[in-house]
């Protein structure tokens, strides 16, 4: 009988990387991102989606719902949890590395689409910047993830129209700037009323006007793109709910401005 081969740090590190990026549901063992990580870490995809549970069972998000996950493992993950809910930024980026290496591949090369002018960077401007655009992108996997893939407002199920909006802005809160929790998916437009201050979202996830734009309400394009969501009720998040606080916030400092 083969000896039980312990699941090492960067394993468990790469495994909350998916965990956080894959969507709500589809944790099963035919999921090809699964599959893709166990080929890559040479685990089985059982062992994967055994690993996902024992992260669902700390997650409270679960906890809050009664549902358990696999608490046999969750003493091994939970040291994971707590870096990166303590140190979010150097946590994503570390698996984002991990993950590289294990693909033979640079973390340059990987992320070439979004570092591509990056060339004329020198020293600790390339570091800073491939490692604040990496987290960007990784954001953005799991606020799309988070709600399926659709805008929370228009249901638009393009990834490629699809933003992740901050609650917060990146620049105004260094703690909670990988927090799902300060995410929404937008498509652009409403991406950039809700960074704008032109909509805002309540504690109730109910969109609500600024004074600018309801005074537009004679115009076209307000009937055409606004005049049927005032008030409704975006998206529910799959996992991660937006925080009070930072709505609340959003519309104590940028709602309305």
């Amino acid at each position: 009988m083969a000896p039980i081969r312990l699941w090492t740090k960067e394993e468990l590190i790469v495994a909350f990387n998916l965990y956080l990026k894959i969507e709500f549901g589809k944790t099963h063992s035919s999921n090809p991102k699964i599959i893709k990580l166990a080929n890559l870490i040479n685990r089985t995809p059982a062992s994967i989606v055994m690993r996902l549970g024992n992260f669902a069972s700390i997650d409270p998000f679960h906890i809050n719902r009664g549902i358990s996950g696999l608490k046999n493992g969750m003493n091994q993950v939970q040291p994971i949890w707590d870096e990166f809910f303590y140190n979010q930024e150097e946590l994503i980026f570390l698996s984002e590395q991990i993950l590289a290496q294990k693909q033979n591949i640079s973390i340059e090369d990987k992320y070439e689409d979004i570092l591509f002018d990056i060339k004329n960077l020198k020293g600790e401007d390339v570091f800073r910047t491939v490692k604040t655009r990496v987290n960007q992108s990784v954001f953005r996997q799991m606020i799309l993830s988070n709600y399926n893939n659709r805008c929370a407002i228009s249901g638009i199920d393009i990834p490629e129209l699809l933003l992740a909006s901050h609650i917060i802005p990146w620049s105004k809160n260094e703690e909670h700037r990988l927090n799902p929790e300060n995410g929404i998916c937008f498509s652009a437009l409403y991406d950039r009323a809700f960074d704008k201050g032109l909509i805002g979202i309540n504690p109730d996830h109910k969109i609500i006007f600024s004074d600018t734009l309801k005074n537009k309400k004679n115009s076209e394009y307000f009937h055409k793109y606004f005049a049927t969501i005032e008030n409704q009720e975006i998206l529910k998040a799959q996992k991660y709910l937006p925080r009070k606080e930072f709505l609340e916030h959003h519309l104590d400092t940028i709602f309305n401005k």
